[in-house]
Formats: C-alpha cells, structure tokens, sequence
C-alpha cells in the first residue's frame, strides 16, 4: 500500500498566501486558503499543537483606559467574535430607571433620563461582579428579576438653585458668571450620591469603592434660581446587546498589519513625494551608499548619496492608497495586509480596566464553546 507524500509550502509561500492584496482600485487575495483540500498534496488540518506555535499575543500599550495588542495566527472569524463580545456581550452597570420626585428645571423628564443613563459608572471591582444580570419582564419570564440588594444600585439626586450669598454685591460689579452669581447653577454627575442598600455597604465601601461616576464633571444640565431636582435613580446590570448604555468599551476595533514593499528604488525627489502620499513617520529617507551603487542591476547605480525612500514604521499605517495614484510610483510599490495579524484598540469606558475587559471576552467566549460542545452532545445521544 502506497503512502502519497505530503508537500510542504515555502516561507515565501505561505507568507505570499496570507497577505491581502491592496490595489488601486481593487483588493485580491481576501479568502483565507488554509483549509484542508484546497492546496492538492498539503495537509491543512486543523492542529492544537500547530497552533499553539504559530499564535502569539504582542502587547503595544497597557493602560487603564486604553489598551492596544495584536493577535497573531488566528483567523478573522476568531478575532471578530472578541470584538463582538466586547462591544455586546460583557455586562455593566448603568442607571435604567429614574423616579422623579421633582424636576422644574428646563430639562424635560425623560431627556433627563436619558443623559443619567449614559454616564459610565464604576466602583469595587469584586462588588460589580457580585452584582447580578437584570433581566426585564418578558412573556416566557412574566416577573422578570426582582429589585433586591445583589441586582439594584440606588442613586440619589437632590439638588437646588438659589441666589449666591454675595449676589447684590456681584451683581453691582458687572460679575455675569451663572455660577458665581448662583448656588448649583450647574448639576453636574458628581452631585448623583450613592445610597447603600442591604449587604452593599460590604462592597462599597469608601470613597474610592462606592458606585459613582467615572467622570465627575459631566454636565446634566442648568437651572436658576428657585429650580430644583430631587430624583431616585436605579442602576442595574446588562449587556450592550440591550442597550449601548451598557457596553463597557468605546470603542473596540481592529484592523490588519499593513504591509508595504518598495520593489524597484523611488529616489531624489520621487521618494519626498512618496513619503507625503503616507502618514508621517510610515516612510523615511536615507543616502544610497556607495555600497549599494556599486551592485549591478540594483537600480541606484550612478545614484550614490542621493535619497532613496525606505519603509520606516509599516504598523502606523492606514493604507490610503495614496501613492497608488501617481504613475511615477507605478510598478515601484506593493501594499498589503497580513490577514492573521489583527491589531487591536480597546478603549474602555471606565467601569472596567481595558485589559480585563479582553480577559472577560475570552472567558465569555470559552462559556460558549462549552455550552454549544454540551448541546452537540446532547443532539448525539
């Protein structure tokens, strides 16, 4: 019995096969090809070991509210559902009901309402994990989830405007400053005050735990005197999927890694001009060494010490196709993308650090995995 022998892609070939093609008017090479059958003699079958070699995380900044990584040697599918799940799928608290008691200033009830909900709250990371999903009355779920300490968080807005103490006196020379001329002029996030409710003072606790906003000086709106708030907002958790008030980031993006290949030299003042068709710093100018001159064929030959243009820094760029343009660069330059090599942005809105919102979308997404291999076992049966 024969054995039909495996062929095995070149570097150059399987480099030439994940690259995205970008042309003037056009983009080739889209499909990824790695799939068992469609190169006759190569074996492309998926392998847990195969991948734990090729895929790598390379971390490009780590803070708080930003965060920016790349994933490498994973499929778009794969790294799509991430940024799914970070946009829908992570739940967060944010204000869903507001009761008012009171509210003469010039803001309508339900606009009120809506700016209360937009304001990115946080607080004790192991409180808002404790915290469980809320979920609105449905048909199948007639009563929904009930309004207790581990799924309500209760903040309260009492506010009034009056006459500054000094007005008369302000008023006499020329001050025409609202808020120097009167009390809560402004109603601001800060002025929301948390109000503790059963076991929640075992969680948020202090002033650096309580529920508040993450920017304190969002504007609600503005009154005058003899205007006044008084109102009981709920805060409860939920997903982006419900509504974009809950979704932790803004925004979580990716793109691919651009590729640029200068093929034949771009030189003097050709090359000045090509690195102004490129966001700055993405192409640089160096001087042909004689070195390079001296090689026959190579295109700088007679052209020692003028300027030639070099690919500096292909990651910062957005792939405008600018210099695809011009006919003098017709020939000369090849772009691309690499099209398992996704880099992301995730900005966080505050609730959560941006690194553990990525942790919590790979935790969610091995939760699916699991659920959907029980309810294959399940049909199997």
């Amino acid at each position: 019995m024969s054995s039909r022998r495996q062929k095995h892609p070149t570097q150059a070939e399987h480099q030439a096969r994940k690259l995205v093609g970008i042309n003037a008017e056009t983009v080739t090479n889209i499909t990824s090809t790695d799939f068992p059958g469609h190169h006759p003699g190569e074996n492309h079958e998926w392998s847990l070991d195969f991948f734990k070699k090729s895929f790598h995380v390379i971390i490009h900044q780590n803070d708080p509210l930003n965060a920016s990584f790349s994933l490498v040697g994973i499929d778009a599918s794969i790294a799509n559902a991430f940024r799914r799940i970070l946009i829908a799928e992570i739940p967060t608290l944010a204000i869903e009901t507001v009761y008012y008691y009171n509210n003469t200033s010039i803001v309508q009830d339900e606009v009120l309402a809506q700016r209360l909900g937009l304001i990115p709250l946080t607080g004790n990371r192991e409180g808002l994990r404790w915290l469980h999903r809320f979920h609105k009355p449905t048909d199948d779920n007639p009563d929904g989830t009930p309004i207790q300490d581990n799924t309500t968080v209760v903040l309260e807005l009492d506010i009034a405007c009056d006459f500054a103490d000094d007005y008369d006196e302000k008023i006499k020379k020329g001050e025409n400053d609202p808020k120097a001329l009167y009390k809560n002029a402004h109603v601001y996030a800060k002025d929301l005050k948390y109000s503790p409710k059963g076991r929640q003072n075992e969680y948020f606790l202090g002033e650096e735990h309580i529920i508040r906003p993450v920017n304190p000086d969002i504007l609600l709106t503005k009154m005058r005197p003899g205007q006044a708030i008084k109102l009981e907002a709920h805060c409860v958790k939920s997903i982006g999927a419900d509504h974009a008030k809950y979704s932790p980031v803004a925004p979580a993006t990716y793109r691919l890694l651009p590729k640029i290949d200068i093929i034949k030299p771009i030189l003097g003042q050709d090359a000045k001009k090509f690195a102004g068709c490129f966001r700055k710093g993405v192409i640089g100018l160096q001087k042909v060494t004689e070195e390079e001159a001296s090689v026959e064929n190579s295109g700088y030959e007679g052209h020692a010490g003028e300027k030639k243009a070099v690919v500096k820094n292909a990651f910062i760029d957005t792939v405008s196709r600018e210099c695809l343009r011009h006919p003098e660069f017709e020939g000369k330059v090849k772009l691309g993308r690499v099209r398992d090599h996704f880099i992301f942005s995730v900005e966080s809105t505050g609730q959560f650090e941006s690194e553990e919102l990525f942790l919590e979308s790979v935790k969610i997404l091995k939760e699916k995995c699991a659920s959907l291999r029980q309810d294959l076992a399940n049909v199997l049966r």
